[in-house]
């Protein structure tokens, strides 16, 4: 049965005709957008950022690794905390944050305070997949439906993946015309929306009673030890990524040291914060996370190299860079909706597999000198990648995550997304890191074809998709 159709079944519970209506949506997909585009939104204002403030402009990039290390942390712990305290308490805590930071990073006199600013964003913006993912699943148990909500589910794709790419034009727009601090201001009234939208229209969490809210019954229930471990050894893991080429020998021992004990206090746990056991049992689902990873590695690397080469060798200004970028993220959410109503899992990351390899062979042909069409047709081969990965794993995550683990597993689906995230950026300053030129772009694009070879791999050899060209 198609998910649309099922949508508008008869209603299970006491729920209205269409369980998944604008009011239950659009709080969600206000909420997911905030994450990606804080991500992105900041590249344009590095510059001014280190001109006023005095400081170098690579100094700045603790701008954006601060944002990536603390969602890298934050995805799964609030998709814990929605399972156990309630998906809408979590949601509205996190827009807080967001709220919190923009003020913070508004009125920001000096690096460590805008710093401060992006780990408070990078928190709260955390909060919103997690939850909707938690708050959707529960409501189609309610309405009784049998497939995914596809259509429910592309929004939260469009939301979550394809409003990245708009944030380098926005953060050019605002920073151009406004000024560095509306790279924060700009979530101050986004999140008041957010928060009214949230408080009216999305359903309150079950009551929690008196033994529920001690903090050593909470602390028990979350599993505090096994995330404060998983936060130091995520930590370690990507301050080491980040540092390479360079070996930062002290980030690799905090990460063996946290690793090892965490590892072996969750496998002794009934119900761990990170399941290493589901995950080996679960393979359908490990593999969905490596797929997400990989492809937007790819993703990134074309959103952050690309752009750095279009600027340093093709001399494209700022603006002329992210407005060349912008159709892969137009062609991304185009395609993202229409597909995910079909709960295609399958197909489309077979296609994204293939376009990566595509795309990836593409870049390989550009040099400082071709047309502007060429690269907006790379990225637009790397927009089709986005949406087909993003939809596919997203309905993927959706049918093999535990129902009740759904806040956690998809916290961790955005966790490897990050790695990929951040991944990209470690290769494109190794490529580059002797001056920004063709060559390295050949490079990058050398790299991505094995990363998509991967991907097409862990897609045609698993034998969970082989069955589900659709889920219906």
């Amino acid at each position: 049965m198609r998910a649309d159709a099922t949508e508008s079944a008869a209603p299970a519970r006491g729920l209205s005709r269409k369980p998944f209506s604008w009011t239950f949506t659009t709080p969600l997909y206000v909420g997911s957008s905030l994450n990606p585009i804080n991500s992105s939104i900041i590249a344009t204002a590095l510059v001014p950022i280190a001109t006023e403030l005095h400081v170098s402009v690579g100094s700045t990039a603790t701008l954006v690794s601060s944002l990536y290390l603390a969602s890298a942390v934050a995805q799964p712990t609030a998709g814990k905390l929605a399972e156990v305290l309630g998906a809408r308490r979590v949601f509205l805590f996190g827009i807080v944050l967001v709220l919190l930071g923009g003020v913070v990073g508004g009125l920001g006199q000096n690096l460590a305070m805008l710093t401060v600013a992006r780990v408070l964003v990078g928190i709260g913006t955390s909060a919103a997949f997690p939850c909707a993912m938690v708050l959707i699943r529960r409501r189609a148990e309610d309405a009784g439906l049998d497939a995914p909500p596809g259509g429910v589910l592309g929004g939260i794709a469009i939301a979550g993946m394809a409003t990245a790419a708009v944030g380098p034009p926005i953060g050019g727009l605002l920073v151009g015309a406004a000024g560095w601090r509306w790279a924060f201001l700009i979530n101050i009234p986004v999140t008041l929306i957010a928060m009214v939208m949230a408080v009216r229209w999305l359903p309150k969490d079950p009551a929690l009673d008196r033994a529920n809210r001690r903090f050593r019954r909470v602390a028990d229930r979350i599993d505090l030890t096994g995330i404060l471990g998983f936060a130091l050894t995520m930590s370690a893991l990507v301050i080491f990524l980040m540092d390479l080429p360079r070996v930062d020998w002290t980030a690799l021992a905090v990460f063996v040291l946290a690793a090892v004990p965490t590892v072996w206090w969750e496998l002794r746990r009934a119900a761990p914060f990170f399941d290493f056991r589901g995950l080996a049992a679960n393979g359908a689902l490990t593999r969905t996370y490596l797929r997400q990873g990989l492809t937007l590695l790819g993703t990134y690397s074309v959103m952050y190299g690309m752009t750095q080469w279009m600027e340093a060798a093709h001399g494209f200004s700022t603006v002329t860079a992210g407005l060349l970028l912008l159709p892969m993220g137009a062609v991304s959410a185009l395609l993202s909706h229409p597909l995910a109503r079909r709960n295609l899992v399958r197909g489309p990351l077979i296609v994204s597999a293939v376009s990566m390899l595509i795309g990836s062979a593409g870049i390989m042909l550009l040099t400082s000198h071709s047309p502007a069409i060429a690269l907006v047709l790379v990225s637009l081969i790397f927009g089709v990648a986005s949406a087909t990965t993003t939809v596919g794993n997203q309905t993927a995550l959706y049918l093999e995550a535990p129902p009740d683990q759904i806040g956690t597993a998809s916290g961790l689906f955005r966790t490897f997304g990050y790695l990929g995230t951040i991944t990209s950026a470690v290769i494109g300053g190794i490529v580059f890191r002797t001056g920004v030129t063709d060559h390295g772009l050949h490079t990058l694009g050398l790299v991505l074809v094995g990363a998509g070879l991967a991907v097409l791999l862990l897609t045609v050899l698993d034998r969970r998709l082989m069955g589900r060209h659709t889920t219906n």
